[in-house]
């Protein structure tokens, strides 16, 4: 064999030996080495080859008729031709040229069972999919009743109940078709093929936002304990949550809220250590400090300005109003393939790892699901909306901005996991940073708008009364624009 066609030999192939046989060929390998070299694999340092089996003394068909008389004397009749034959199996295939190839010899999946049934259970088993989840039971009985209903399977003999079971067993592994059916869902909407997500190399190149109900109960104005919505946009290269708003309901005025929040700095607030500074984190403050004096007294959050938005196909999120913010601020939005979470896959885990992380050591937690929720948990103590979104905030800064995150390893030291921060200060300093100053009325730019009167007491939106001095000439006024029936445009 030349240089040219020599291979290595596939011996990792050896585990699929039963043991027995597996240690039959190492035992054949210790001899077969030592017609080959002289030595067997395990000889100690410093022994010397023994006569017979001496490369230098003997020729090759000398050692292997010694290693056939030997072998035979020991009781293991085996002749010099069998030793050649092993040998040359030995140098072509390696180890599993040792081992009793019957033995590893696989019996099909299914046994002798006819194709069409295991068809048929396949079918079974995808046809819950969209249904609401059953027993195997339910499925064996569906795998039979397509049967019946093929003509081309009138012979075909139907395997007992429990061969049916065992069939579902291997046909069914990780559909869950018997489990949640949101999990089902979830997998049944992932491609066919390899899938990964957009790679993406700068802050900002490509961000994720997404709504989902907090498992938190909070005490809302009007005394009552509810659920809130959690909304956050995260950044796919660096996993910064550069925004996360709580509301009773998402509205358009929160998703466009997140923009103006996910470019502004995050002020420090009454009660927060000066350990949440900027200035303490291992982002490079003093560089960005010259290129953004908002950066002064901030807190350890990246400013990062969105380039591409994925976004579901929530009325919130394809909204004139949002759409327009996202115009205005030059972002382009990207809404993603319906019912396809694995899109938005990032943020999905996010606001999962969220829940984990963070709801569950708030009080009011209420579980996920209603099997998992506690008693009279209204009864206790609750936060309020404000201070809840305050110590999301925090957390945000202190906790999530800081943690090592798995989807941040370096690639040529894979042990080594970034922090969302620490992954933003190495990329900033290649991509580097512009600043996108906001002013008042740019915030109000990002406002839906709303037609109202302003009356004597001024403007009264959900049971809630604004007034100002700047209202005086307008009160009780027409506005002259008799489309709107002589209303306000206020942003509401």
């Amino acid at each position: 064999m030349s240089g040219s066609e020599r291979k290595v030999p596939p011996t990792a192939r050896i585990a699929e030996f039963p043991e027995t046989a597996a240690e039959q060929a190492l035992g054949w390998e210790r001899h077969i080495l030592e017609v080959l070299h002289g030595l067997p694999l395990d000889a100690s340092e410093g022994v010397v080859p023994r006569p017979e089996c001496d490369p230098r003394r003997s020729s090759l068909a000398e050692r292997e008729r010694a290693k056939a008389a030997e072998l035979t004397a020991a009781g293991h009749r085996v002749t010099a031709s069998g030793i050649k034959q092993r040998r040359q199996r030995y140098q072509r295939e390696g180890l599993i040229g040792l081992a009793d190839g019957r033995s590893a010899k696989q019996m099909p999946v299914f046994g002798k069972v006819d194709a069409a049934v295991v068809e048929a259970m396949r079918q079974a088993i995808g046809e819950t999919a969209e249904g609401s989840s059953k027993t195997i039971g339910y499925i064996a009985w569906r795998a039979k009743e397509i049967l019946a209903s093929r003509e081309d399977a009138a012979d075909v003999e139907v395997p007992s109940r429990a061969t049916l079971y065992r069939f579902y067993n291997k046909l069914a592994t990780g559909t869950h078709a018997t489990g949640s059916a949101r999990r089902r869902r979830s997998v049944n909407a992932r491609p066919p093929g390899p899938f990964g997500e957009v790679p993406a190399s700068a802050p900002g190149e490509l961000m994720q936002i997404d709504s989902t109900p907090l498992d938190v109960l909070v005490r809302l104005d009007d005394g009552i304990a509810e659920k809130v919505e959690l909304t956050a946009m995260v950044d796919i290269a660096t996993r910064s949550i550069t925004a996360a708003v709580l509301r009773p309901t998402t509205k358009a005025a929160n998703a466009s809220a997140l923009l103006a929040r996910s470019v502004t700095p995050e002020a420090m607030r009454p009660g927060w250590s000066e350990a949440l500074l900027m200035s303490r984190s291992v982002l490079p403050h003093r560089r960005l400090l010259t290129l953004d004096e908002r950066l002064e007294h901030a807190a350890a959050r990246p400013l990062i300005v969105p380039e591409t938005i994925v976004c579901d196909h929530g009325k919130v999120f394809i909204s004139n109003n949002f759409r327009a913010s996202c115009r205005y601020l030059g972002i382009n939005l990207q809404p993603a393939h319906k019912a396809t979470p694995t899109d938005k896959g990032t943020i999905e885990k996010t606001l999962g790892s969220v829940a984990t992380l963070f709801a569950q050591f708030v009080a009011g937690y209420t579980g996920s699901t209603t099997d998992r929720r506690g008693r009279k948990l209204e009864d206790g103590p609750l936060w309020s909306l404000p201070e809840l979104q305050n110590l999301l905030d925090e957390w945000i800064i202190a906790i999530w901005q800081t943690r090592p995150h798995d989807g941040l390893r370096d690639p040529e030291a894979p042990k080594r996991a970034f922090s969302p921060n620490e992954k933003y200060a190495t990329l900033v300093e290649t991509c580097g940073y512009v600043p996108v100053p906001l002013n008042g009325e740019d915030y109000i730019e990002l406002l839906p708008e709303r037609w109202q009167a302003i009356n004597a007491y001024g403007i009264r939106i959900k049971h809630r009364t604004y007034d100002a001095p700047e209202l005086g000439p307008l009160r009780r006024q027409h506005s002259g624009v008799a489309e709107k029936k002589g209303l306000v445009g206020d942003p509401s």
